[in-house]
């Protein structure tokens, strides 16, 4: 019963609603019901992908122009395997290309060390000792920037994605520092609320392609005459990220405050009772009760900060999967648009796991909610 238990609590915790049936069918549990509780979960979503496959199918022998023709699925997947298999060839190119470096590098080292022993041993011809460990030394930095040396390649398609997921948390982290505080401080203060907004409402619609060049400008403002290699970020990836979070703040901001302004004023009355201390009333009331309308803002925030992303990275030029798809488009060869629809199935699936994570992550901190009250 444990066990069991414990199962049907992950499926709650990780929003895994299909294997719910499958674990009540293993401790034989109302087969029938949960049969039909697969078919509705398996079955169903299953015959509406297999229609879309053949809906696609279709679509992609009869949408053919003079110079493209729209990919089917088969089309598709095999430039997913070539982008995939192309990533694995260029690792393996690259541990090549550090083992032949190190190589280089340790027949550099071999060298100084020989001169300095045979400078050591100063036999006639040498007459400049001071000259030779120079040398010596010469060898050995040089032997060291080989060995330490960048490899500078292109991305590949799985290199995109994990900046993709980088500057996508980046600004959804910085999204989430702004907007939890400031939406906590508009729920508990009813005149900081009235102050502010006027600007969420102002603010809340613009679209990311209006803010990019804004930020663009913040962010080459606040590097100034930095040289690139002295910076900790690059600038496109910190106007992509800006971008984000100037997108995906206000969901996180609007929920937040609702939660808290939302919360039951006999929980308040309890703590003044109690005469708890502002900080204590915000971490054992406020925020308790205010997590699932926060955590449904930032589900949004973060869906709505991968949407953005994709453009972002097309206009800031940030190695990324918007920037795949720009310069996939503007190649124009034969795969142009098979890799292009493989990375709108890559973004949404990445989407689709974004979303997970956190329903993941608002059951888990619902759950300790209810054990601290």
């Amino acid at each position: 019963m444990r066990l069991r238990n414990g199962m049907l609590r992950f499926c709650e915790i990780a929003g895994l609603p299909i294997l719910e049936p499958v674990v009540r069918l293993v401790f034989r549990e109302d087969p029938r019901a949960q049969l039909v509780k697969l078919m509705q979960y398996v079955a169903v979503p299953a015959v509406a992908l297999a229609v879309f496959l053949v809906l696609w199918s279709w679509a992609a022998r009869v949408v053919v122009t003079d110079s493209v023709q729209l990919p089917g699925p088969a089309a598709t997947w095999k430039a997913g395997r070539d982008l995939f298999a192309l990533h694995f060839q260029q690792r393996q190119a690259d541990r090549q290309a550090v083992q032949q470096r190190m190589r280089e590098a340790l027949v550099l080292v071999a060298k100084a060390q020989g001169l300095r022993q045979l400078c050591a041993q100063r036999p006639e011809g040498i007459t400049a000792p001071e000259k030779c460990e120079q040398l010596a030394d010469q060898l050995e930095q040089r032997a060291l920037q080989i060995a330490n040396a960048p490899i500078v390649r292109a991305p590949t398609f799985i290199d995109q994605i994990v900046i993709s997921l980088q500057t996508v948390f980046f600004g959804f982290l910085l999204a989430t520092a702004i907007a939890v505080p400031v939406g906590i401080l508009c729920g508990m203060n009813p005149w900081i609320s009235a102050a502010l907004t006027p600007f969420i409402q102002l603010f809340k619609p613009v679209s990311p392609l209006a803010w990019l060049p804004l930020a663009a400008v913040v962010v080459i403002w606040a590097y100034g005459d930095t040289a690139p290699h002295q910076a900790m970020f690059q600038k496109s990836f910190l106007i992509s990220a800006s971008t984000v979070a100037l997108c995906s703040l206000w969901p996180t901001l609007v929920n937040t405050t609702l939660g808290v302004a939302s919360v039951p004023k006999d929980f308040l009355n309890v703590g003044r009772v109690l005469k708890l201390s502002p900080w204590q009333r915000l971490v054992k009331i406020l925020l308790p009760a205010s997590l699932p309308l926060m955590f449904t803002g930032l589900r949004i925030s973060l869906g709505v900060g991968w949407m953005v992303l994709i453009a972002a990275d097309m206009l800031a030029q940030n190695p990324g999967l918007g920037k795949f798809v720009w310069d996939e488009f503007q190649n124009g060869s034969s795969l142009t648009y098979a890799r292009i629809t493989f990375s709108v199935l890559t973004i949404g699936v990445i989407g689709l796991l974004l979303d997970r994570l956190m329903v993941c992550l608002q059951n888990l901190a619902a759950g300790r909610a209810q054990l601290a009250t």
